[in-house]
């Protein structure tokens, strides 16, 4: 007994001892001044947020009743009773995750979020726990219980760059937050949970939902009547965006994506990041952010509900150099480039092609393009078509089929090669998203996204080595220190050099006039507006509308459709991506002298008829350079148009229709 009371006494002199030297330590600060600081390539600043930046400092005098009433409610309603922590919360929270297996409930009250937000990261590690707690006891030490909760709700975290309730206020509704009425205060009392997946501008079903379960707890609790209860569940809110300053609203896509990226590096919340004092050195090019812009400002019709994705990097580093998640970041800060998933449609092709070229194709490699019927192994039928109908009615070259967007001979090749074979493939073009093995895979029926396809292309471009879009180059802390930069590495080679050049220049195809047959080559509309060598491709759907496409320095992918996957019925509005992609491309080169993709060792140029895809003469309507692999090129001279052969068959070449003989087995 007298051993117990030993070690209680010596426990209550350590408890003692260790809350003396935090008195001691003094009051901690209550505010941090030091704003996020973004920059672009050229550190020129585009952008800053935090508290100071957002929003004044307001007392608790000037704050809506209903705000604090419903913050104490949802957040911590025990917060004037406890010391900084709340026993009973904590007990039950354990008691839940501790029946569920996984953290479900959490038990912060307000002083130890506001501890967090101030002082520290969000990593989760005993140490900061640790340190937590010590904040929360001089908190509580030092400052009044009112004084602590006007610190949190001047620098709460409201989202879209929203620091503090008066910010936060002032961009949802445009009001003071003395001026907010029970409904505007509950739906913003929600918000702080999860920025992003309570905002109502992001999710207003899911924002709503939360909004009524803390008017709920604020009746139960007899905080407010059953009348105003009922009063504020009915209030139409009217949200208005409030504009950010004019220097915080360059890229705010491109920022959001930075601070996300910055949080991952440091291994904290993007809270942290946001209001943290950082100066964060992105990879964004202001002048070709800004020609971005324009573009889509100048091609979508101001009045069109269509949105846009865009997206363009270096494709020797994956460095973004501009990005567009949608047409206006104030009416919807969803990012399209980078979170939707849509259907690539024939943009899907080139890696199709690659898988072709690395399984014996070659730019010659002879199918029919004609209405095609396939029995699929579990009985069904697939019959795809062609745009409008339109098909050559005879064999037609690989070259032909990439710069037509040939259909049937697409599909003909992804049954010849299995689907199941394009499907591993594209993981090594980083391709992430659940693709589905099946024919129609090679039109794009897989939904990814631009970012994905974006990375792709630029494998293409680079020569096949590895690609990851990044935004952030260099991280600052508020003392100037470097807590991260990205090294210099070497890039790994994944795809094969060969393939991949010889890709590029069969991509360049569908911007050649010389190349149109039974119908015009797929970039025919924006052709003369480019002044340059480029690769690309374009695909369609009925209600998405793609353009990627590079020069040796630059990959720019462009989307268009509308978010609720209406189709598209104004003929325009299906050209927009190649318009806004020829505009850019063109604007953002500029001056700059002609670039060459530069062949590697191993291929060789050959002129070859476009009809047969033999070796052309001067007596072939159309021909142009191919290129090919050392020892598959082709060696018979076209004699349809006049000439002579000069030379016979090389061994296998009398085997031509082997893929269209095999295909039959499958087709009618």
């Amino acid at each position: 007994m007298k051993l117990l009371l030993r070690f209680v006494a010596i426990g209550l002199l350590l408890a003692v001892g260790v809350l003396l030297i935090i008195y001691l330590a003094g009051p901690p600060p209550l505010a941090d001044e030091e704003p996020t600081v973004y920059y672009s390539e050229n550190e020129e600043t585009i952008g800053e947020e935090g508290s100071d930046v957002n929003g004044g400092w307001v007392s608790l005098d000037d704050i809506s009743p209903h705000v604090i009433d419903a913050t104490l409610m949802i957040e911590d309603r025990d917060f004037f009773n406890h010391f900084g922590f709340d026993i009973k919360r904590i007990i039950k929270a354990a008691l839940v995750n501790l029946q569920s297996g996984s953290v479900r409930e959490g038990a912060s009250t307000i002083t130890q979020q506001y501890a967090r937000n101030l002082y520290l990261t969000h990593e989760r590690t005993w140490l900061r726990k640790i340190k937590e707690a010590f904040y929360t006891i001089q908190l509580e030490m030092h400052y009044s219980k009112e004084e602590i909760l006007e610190g949190y709700l001047n620098t709460i975290y409201y989202g879209h760059g929203a620091y503090g309730v008066e910010s936060a206020s002032h961009y949802f509704f445009n009001k003071k937050a003395d001026d907010l009425t029970l409904a505007e205060s509950a739906m913003l009392a929600g918000i702080p949970k999860g920025p992003t997946y309570y905002s109502p501008l992001n999710d207003k079903e899911r924002a709503e939902q939360r909004q009524k379960q803390i008017l709920t707890v604020m009746k139960d609790e007899g905080v407010i009547t059953e009348q105003e209860y009922i009063t504020a569940e009915n209030e139409v809110l009217t949200y208005t965006r409030a504009e950010e300053s004019e220097e915080s609203r360059d890229a705010p896509y491109f920022q959001d994506i930075a601070a996300d990226e910055a949080a991952a590096l440091l291994n904290v919340e993007e809270e942290t990041i946001r209001s943290g004092g950082y100066h964060i050195y992105t990879t964004l090019d202001l002048d070709l952010q800004q020609k971005m812009d324009e573009e889509l400002d100048d091609v979508i019709d101001a009045e069109s509900e269509m949105e846009v994705g865009a997206l363009s990097l270096d494709p020797e580093t994956g460095a973004v150099r501009a990005l567009a998640g949608g047409r206006d970041y104030e009416t919807s800060p969803f990012n399209r480039a980078m979170d939707a998933r849509r259907m690539p449609a024939s943009t899907f092709k080139p890696i199709l092609y690659y898988t072709a070229l690395e399984n014996g194709y070659t730019a010659n490699t002879m199918l029919e393009s004609s209405p095609t019927t396939f029995e699929l192994e579990n009985g069904d039928v697939y019959e795809p078509s062609n745009f409008n109908g339109y098909y050559a009615e005879r064999p037609i070259t690989l070259a032909t089929a990439l710069a037509l967007s040939d259909n049937i001979y697409a599909v003909k090749t992804n049954m010849y090669l299995g689907p199941e074979k394009l499907v591993e493939q594209a993981k090594d073009f980083g391709i992430t998203s659940d693709l589905s093995a099946v024919p129609s895979l090679a039109l794009g029926t897989s939904a990814v996204t631009l970012d994905e396809m974006v990375n792709a292309y630029g494998m293409i471009a680079n020569g096949g080595k590895e690609l990851d879009s990044y935004t952030v180059e260099k991280i600052t802390d508020q003392d100037g220190r470097t807590v991260y930069e990205k090294e210099d590495e070497r890039l790994e080679q994944v795809l094969d050099e060969q393939s991949t050049f010889i890709l590029t220049e069969l991509m360049t195809g569908m911007f050649d006039r010389e190349m149109d047959d039974y119908m015009a080559v797929t970039g025919a509309s924006i052709a003369d507006q480019l002044t340059r060598v480029y690769a690309g491709k374009s695909g369609t759907t009925n209600a998405d509308s793609w353009m990627i496409g590079y020069s040796p320095s630059l990959v720019t992918g462009i989307w268009t459709g509308y978010d609720d996957n209406r189709q598209m019925e104004v003929v325009a509005e299906s050209a927009y991506a190649k318009n806004i992609w020829a505009g850019f491309m063109e604007a953002a080169h500029g001056d700059q002298p002609e670039e060459d993709f530069i062949p590697p060792s191993g291929v060789v140029a050959v002129p070859m008829d476009l009809e047969s895809g033999y070796i052309a003469t001067p007596q072939c309507n159309t021909s142009r350079v191919m290129y090919f692999k050392e020892g598959t090129e082709p060696r018979k001279v076209c004699t349809e148009h006049g000439a002579e052969d000069i030379e016979d068959l090389p061994e296998g070449e009398e085997d031509q229709g082997f893929l269209d003989q095999w295909l039959d087995l499958f087709s009618n």
